[in-house]
């Protein structure tokens, strides 16, 4: 089976590529993408949170037999330690993170929001960023939400 993953085409072992497999198991088993987290399996955290072609979606429940001809977009495609996004360079401005588990998640799901929204107020932050953190950040995942579209804008 071939899904298409951060631009590029990857065949995944047909032996273990049951079109049932959630898309999140493939993604860290079978290709070594490890930046997407498995938090609940059962899409309510975002910890698993990618991007298929441009939305947000939980990857804990996503069967990778409904991804012919789609693209999936992980936080390894996001930015880079040479060209971070912009949500990435507010991310450490703003000191958002805490232990950091949940951050690849909302990172993704915040930059799905700025694709399609790009000054976003906090209700439609807070309506787009429903993922579990336990560490209580919200108030500087916000400003860095905002502070990252000003800067795409």
């Amino acid at each position: 089976m071939e899904i298409f993953v951060n631009g590029a085409a990857r065949q995944l072992p047909n032996d273990l590529a049951d079109p049932g497999l959630p898309l999140l198991w493939a993604l860290r088993d079978l290709l070594g993408l490890t930046g997407t987290k498995f938090g609940c399996g059962v899409a309510a955290c975002g910890a698993c949170t990618v991007h298929v072609d441009g939305a947000a979606v939980r990857s804990c429940t996503l069967p990778i037999g409904k991804l012919e001809g789609r693209r999936v977009v992980t936080i390894e495609a996001l930015g880079s330690a040479d060209k971070p996004h912009p949500l990435q360079r507010a991310w450490v401005e703003h000191q958002v993170p805490q232990c950091g588990y949940c951050q690849s998640g909302i990172l993704m799901a915040a930059a799905a929001l700025l694709a399609r929204t790009r000054r976003p107020s906090d209700a439609e932050i807070d309506a787009a960023i429903d993922n579990v953190c336990r560490c209580g950040t919200v108030p500087r995942l916000r400003a860095a939400i905002r502070a990252a579209a000003a800067t795409m804008s």
